[in-house]
């Protein structure tokens, strides 16, 4: 006899899992409900969609209805919430929230994709007409139409709440309709999840096109104008004239049903899943945005709602979806497909900047307890003689005792996906340092340098883990300017150094280290600097030449710098 399949909640993770079982199992019948009007669409485009980048509504609609019905024989119920799931009797129910029609839908095999809901918190005001959220393609033609009273959105004024990535894609491509947009986040940086200096590599792009970043100030309340729509947004610190405000502080996982359901959730709030989709009760699956991950790193539970691991997942419950079936043999034994785990990946693009991490940042690196060792390397995408080549930054994480690779972060100009990717493979299988120095990869001058930026990373790397380099990083620099024990060392050129340098630096250049070197304290700390570390590197090693025991460079040099200058 036939079985029935009922997935809740469609989009990424719903879909593939209805598609992908309906190729698994040609004879079972397969219903989908969710609760809006689109069954599968691309949530990742939609600050794009706003920002005029993609133009109409269609695009972003990558299935319907009648194509799952056609292609796959799916039954996709639009505008049907499911209410109850009632794991005893196996049964979902549901409402269809047009004819106000209560139905009950029996599974052999269920399917949570319910994905996950803006944070909205209590602050008076945020209901106003003009205040948005974006979550779907309503939420996007909403904000569109907000844009439309006037024959052009120039001169308009937007405020984005939240400096995460939907944040700041929503920014730019508010900026990029005309706006006069301003950014406003609780923490000290955009882009929390990165170190604070690439994180400030970021802003400081976001501020050369026009865009206003209010980072430490907290919105307190909104205000409406005489037409009863928003009008001010009121922060910790002043009042923000607007015409319309994106809230973007994030999401959190929509657990409500499977929680009424006793269904258990995890330490992250999501949904607890195994490697294999499968939910604490028997033949009940949950997916995407909704379910919990596993850090490939720490492996421990983490929650990582994005589309390309919603997609993983459905995938991976759709084949798990009958545990007897001999799905592949390692070593003779039965195996199941699962996940392992996910590292977090990401990667944005800002205006003309690009930026990318993968695993543990610094911060997170120490507080699991790594003893962390970071380098911050500047170079080129392609070879520099090569037209249209760019600087990124990549700032690599290891740790000290093992050389394992645990995170990365690339910014910058150029191409940041395929060193990212790299990374990514490394952590995966496991790679050390060393591994990454040796990895053999393509090299032709429009593609990369012929010791790409990656290897270069790995390369500065080893020379710390071997001692052959001290650094210091920008942050504790900066904690440490005005230190009496510390002298810092400015070795780049006089035409250079007219653009400013750190505060209390003394100016020598590389050329004259070595015969000036009689002008430094030898009792003090030296911080070596230059534009992106390979100079200071050059005279750190005339510096120990001379007798000098403890010399240091800075990480990155004045490229990665985000403090003021003089």
């Amino acid at each position: 006899m036939s079985k029935k399949l009922v997935v809740i909640g469609g989009v990424a993770a719903g879909a593939k899992a209805a598609a992908k079982a309906r190729r698994e199992h040609p004879d079972w019948e397969i219903v989908v409900l969710e609760k809006g009007e689109d069954i599968s669409y691309a949530g990742c485009g939609l600050p794009y969609f706003i920002g005029d980048v993609i133009k109409e509504r269609e695009e972003l609609v990558v299935r319907t209805p009648e194509y799952f019905k056609d292609a796959f024989n799916i039954d996709v119920l639009v505008h049907h919430e499911a209410t109850r799931v009632d794991v005893d009797k196996k049964e979902v129910c549901a409402k269809d929230l047009v004819t106000g029609e209560e139905k009950v839908f029996p599974y052999d095999k269920l399917v949570i994709a319910t994905g996950a809901s803006p944070v909205k918190p209590r602050v008076p005001g945020i209901d106003l007409p003009g205040v948005f959220t974006l979550r779907t393609v309503s939420d996007a033609e909403g904000i569109r139409r907000a844009l439309l009273p006037k024959d052009s959105p120039r001169g308009m004024k937007g405020v984005v709440v939240g400096g995460g990535m939907i944040g700041i894609e929503v920014a730019e491509n508010l900026k990029l309709r005309g706006l006069d947009v301003t950014v406003v986040e609780l923490t000290d940086q955009v882009l929390p999840g990165f170190d604070f200096e690439m994180a400030r590599l970021v802003q400081k792009h976001m501020e050369e096109k026009g865009v206003r970043v209010l980072t430490g100030e907290k919105v307190e309340s909104i205000e409406k104008g005489e037409d009863g729509k928003v009008a001010t947004v009121i922060t910790s610190q002043r009042r923000i004239p607007c015409d319309v405000v994106i809230w973007a502080t994030g999401v959190r996982p929509d657990t409500s049903l499977p929680k009424g359901a006793g269904i258990e959730l995890g330490p992250t709030g999501a949904i607890k899943v195994n490697e294999n989709m499968e939910t604490s009760v028997k033949d009940v699956f949950a997916v995407g945005d909704c379910a919990e991950n596993v850090n490939l790193i720490t492996q421990k539970p983490a929650w990582y709602p994005m589309g390309s691991t919603a997609n993983k997942m459905g995938r991976i419950a759709a084949l798990n979806l009958e545990p007897d079936r001999v799905l592949g043999e390692e070593g003779g034994a039965k195996t199941r497909p699962g996940l392992k785990g996910v590292l977090g990946t990401t990667v944005l693009k800002v205006f003309d900047m690009n930026a990318a991490k993968t695993g543990l940042s610094e911060a997170q690196a120490r507080a699991e307890g790594f003893d962390v060792e970071t380098v911050l390397v500047p170079a080129n995408d392609r070879a520099h003689y090569y037209p249209g080549y760019r600087m990124i930054v990549t700032k690599l994480v290891a740790d000290k005792k093992t050389g394992r690779i645990l995170g990365a972060q690339v910014v910058g100009d150029g191409v940041v996906d395929k060193p990212i990717d790299i990374i990514v493979t490394a952590i995966t299988l496991g790679a050390r340092v060393e591994d990454l120095q040796n990895l053999d990869l393509a090299y032709a001058p429009p593609f990369s340098m012929a010791m790409s930026s990656t290897i270069v990373a790995a390369n500065v790397m080893m020379n710390k883990l071997t001692g052959r380099v001290k650094g210091i990083d920008p942050v504790t620099l900066k904690r440490r300017l005005g230190d009496e024990n510390l002298q810092i060392v400015d070795v780049r050129t006089p035409a250079e150094i007219v653009l400013g340098t750190i505060p209390g630096a003394i100016h020598i250049p590389l050329n004259e280290l070595s015969s000036r070197c009689g002008e430094l304290d030898r009792s003090k700390e030296q911080v070596l600097v230059c534009k992106v570390g390979l100079r200071a590197y050059l005279g750190s090693l005339i510096l120990k030449n001379k007798g000098f025991e403890n010399v240091k460079i800075l990480d990155g040099g004045m490229t990665v710098w985000p403090y003021e200058i003089e």
